[in-house]
């Protein structure tokens, strides 16, 4: 089982390898952004999970009316154009 995980981890290696050749980057370099990009993906993931469990159960009135408050500005913006 350990020769496959290891040919696997070869070959996603050498593919990034070249990869970051063709980016003109190092390997290291690579996985830095595939880092920061997985974890800035993951941290928008959360916040959109948080905002659809925030509004699960609707919206109360005084969203409901600040809802139709912006749809009216905005088709009187999109009116004057």
């Amino acid at each position: 089982m350990a020769t496959i995980r290891t040919e696997i981890q070869d070959l996603l290696y050498e593919q990034a390898s070249v990869l970051a050749a063709q980016m003109q980057i190092s390997p290291n370099e690579l996985f830095l952004l595939a880092i920061e990009d997985y974890i800035r993906r993951s941290r928008s993931q959360n916040l959109l999970q948080s905002i659809n469990e925030a509004y699960a159960d609707g919206l109360d009135d005084s969203e409901q009316a600040m809802l139709e408050g912006m749809r009216r500005q905005q088709r009187q913006l999109a009116d004057r154009d």
